[in-house]
C-alpha cells in the first residue's frame, strides 16, 4: 500500500498517513461462457431461495423451521430438536463438499455460488442498468451532484433497498409461515423478532452486496485465508500463461510477434478492469482471486479480436503450466490421494445420513419423572410412581400408540384415560401415566431406585404396515 509524502501540521511536526482511502472498484461487465454459467447459478440459487417458502405440502408450508413449536418441516419430513444430528450431518456434508470441490477446482464456490458473489452480481446488474458500464460509472462518480446524478443514484439505492428488504422478508419466511408474514406486511404488523430479522438481514444484504463487495472476500471471509491448505499443484486455478504472454505490449493485429519480440498479451488491462476484487491475475495466484473467471472471458474476447488462440488466461494447474500437460493429462491427475479421501468420506457420510433417515422411527418419546412426589402409597398397599410421557408424531398422519411397562415383576401401568393414545399429524402430546408395584414385589427388590422400561408401540394403520416400537428407560423408586 502506498504511503503519501510526509506533511507538516501547524505545529511544525510531520504527519505520516499510514492508510490511504479505499479505491472504488468499478468492474467491467463481461460476457462469455463462464459469465453465462455464473448467471445460470444466480437464477438457480435465487429461484430456490425466493420460491421455496411459497411451496405447499399437505396444506402447510413445505419448508418451515418453526422455532415456536420446535418443529422443522422438510417436505414430508418432520424433525424435532432431538433430530439435531441430521443438521450436523448436513453441515458436515457441506464442509466436505467444499473441501472436495476446492481440492479439484479451487474456489468454485466463491466465484459462482457464494451468496456474497450472487447478491453482488444482482446489485451490480441494477447498478449497470441505471448508471451504465464501467467508464460511465467512473464519470458519474467524478461529476458534481445534480438532478441526473441524484436521479440515477437515488433510483439505484431505492432498488437495492427493495431487493434487500425482500431478501430479509424471504429469510424470515423460512421461520414464520410466509403467507402469514405476507398478510402482516400490508399492515406492518410484524412481531418484534420478525422486524429485527427482516431489517438485520436486509441491512446486511444491502451493505455487503452494495458497498463492501470485494472487501468481504478480501478481508472478512476466512475461507480466503485457509484455502491454500486444500490446494496443491494439481488444483485447477485461474492461471496466466506467462510463457505465451510475455513480453507483453501494445501492437497492431498484423504485427509480427517474433520480429517485435512480443508475447500474446497486448497489455490492455481488461483482465484487471473485469476483476471484481481488482487484482492483476498476471502476477500469479493471489488469495484475493475468487475464481469467478471474468478475466478468462474478457481475455478470450481480446484473443478473438487479435486472432490469437484462446486460453492465455485459463483454468489450469501449476503442474499443467510447468509441464505443458494436455487437458486429458490434467484430468487424469485429478484422482489423487486427497481427492479420494475427501470423496470417500463424503460418500460415506451421505450414505449414512440417507440410511439413517430411511430407518428413522416416525415418532419419538421422552419420559419425565414427576419430581413433586417420588413415590406414594395407593390402595391395597401398592407403591406408585408418576411419570409424563411426551409422544412426538414425526409423520404427516395421525398415529395411535400403546404404552406398556416392564422391568419390575408385577408392575402395572395406569394411563390417564382409557385405551390407546392418539396423536395428531406432526403433533406432540404429553401423557400422564402411573406405574404401580404390589407390596410383595417391592419387598423383594428392596428400597431404592430400580430400572424400568416403557415400551411405546405404534399401532399399524393398515395390515401391510408392521408396528414399530421404542423402549425408553426410567427409574422406579421404592421408599424405605
Amino acid at each position: 500500500m502506498s504511503v503519501p509524502a510526509p506533511a507538516a501540521d501547524k505545529r511544525g511536526s510531520d504527519v505520516i498517513w499510514l492508510y490511504e482511502k479505499q479505491k472504488t472498484i468499478h468492474a467491467r461487465s463481461v460476457s462469455g461462457w463462464f459469465a453465462n454459467w455464473r448467471w445460470a447459478l444466480v437464477w438457480a440459487t435465487q429461484l430456490v431461495f425466493y420460491g421455496l417458502p411459497w411451496l405447499q405440502w399437505n396444506g402447510r408450508q413445505a419448508v418451515l423451521f418453526d422455532l415456536a413449536s420446535r418443529r422443522f418441516y422438510l417436505g414430508g419430513l418432520v424433525l424435532y430438536p432431538q433430530d439435531f444430528i441430521y443438521l450436523t450431518g448436513l453441515l458436515v456434508i457441506s464442509a466436505y463438499g467444499l473441501f472436495l470441490f476446492t481440492a479439484i477446482a479451487g474456489r468454485l464456490w466463491c466465484g459462482f455460488a457464494c451468496p456474497q458473489t450472487v447478491y453482488t452480481e444482482m446489485f451490480m446488474w441494477i447498478e449497470r442498468r441505471l448508471e451504465g458500464d464501467r467508464m460511465a460509472r467512473i464519470r458519474l462518480d467524478a461529476a458534481p451532484w445534480g438532478a441526473v446524478k441524484l436521479l440515477r443514484r437515488g433510483g439505484k439505492h431505492a432498488l437495492w433497498i427493495t431487493l434487500a428488504l425482500w431478501t430479509g422478508f424471504t429469510f424470515v419466511g423460512y421461520f414464520t409461515p410466509i403467507e402469514t408474514l405476507w398478510g402482516q406486511a400490508f399492515t406492518l404488523a410484524f412481531g418484534p423478532w420478525e422486524w429485527f430479522w427482516v431489517l438485520f438481514y436486509g441491512t446486511a444484504t444491502y451493505g455487503n452486496a452494495g458497498f463492501l463487495r470485494e472487501q468481504v472476500c478480501k478481508y472478512m471471509c476466512p475461507y480466503a485465508r485457509f484455502q491454500s491448505a486444500m490446494f496443491d499443484k494439481d488444483t485447477l486455478i485461474i492461471s496466466y500463461d506467462s510463457e505465451r504472454g510475455e513480453p507483453r505490449g501494445t501492437r497492431g493485429r498484423s504485427t509480427d510477434l517474433k520480429a517485435a519480440k512480443l508475447g500474446h498479451c497486448i497489455d490492455c488491462d481488461l483482465c484487471v478492469q473485469a476483476c471484481p476484487t481488482g487484482i492483476d491475475i498476471r502476477k500469479g495466484l493471489q488469495y484475493e482471486c475468487i475464481g469467478c473467471a471474468a478475466c478468462i472471458d474478457v481475455c478470450d474476447g481480446v484473443m478473438d479480436k487479435m486472432q490469437y488462440p484462446r486460453g492465455l488466461i485459463r483454468y489450469d494447474t501449476q503442474n499443467g503450466l510447468a509441464r505443458h500437460l494436455t487437458r486429458a493429462q490434467r484430468w487424469r491427475r485429478v484422482l489423487r490421494p486427497r481427492v479420494l479421501i475427501y470423496g470417500t468420506v463424503l460418500g460415506a457420510i451421505c450414505v449414512a445420513l440417507l440410511v439413517s433417515l430411511w430407518l428413522r422411527t416416525p415418532f419419538k418419546v421422552n419420559v419425565v419423572r414427576d419430581r413433586a412426589a417420588l413415590a406414594r402409597l395407593v390402595e391395597d398397599g401398592r407403591i406408585e410412581n408418576v411419570y409424563r410421557l411426551q409422544l412426538m408424531n414425526a409423520s404427516e398422519a395421525a398415529q395411535r400408540f400403546r404404552i406398556t411397562v416392564g422391568g419390575l415383576a408385577g408392575a402395572r401401568l395406569v394411563v390417564t384415560g382409557a385405551g390407546d393414545v392418539s396423536v395428531g399429524a406432526a403433533e406432540s402430546r404429553w401423557v400422564p401415566v402411573a406405574v404401580q408395584v404390589p407390596p410383595e414385589a417391592a419387598q423383594r427388590v428392596g428400597p431404592g431406585a430400580h430400572v424400568i422400561e416403557f415400551t411405546i408401540e405404534q399401532l399399524p394403520a393398515t395390515p401391510e404396515h408392521a408396528a414399530r416400537q421404542i423402549q425408553e428407560r426410567s427409574t422406579f423408586v421404592v421408599p424405605r
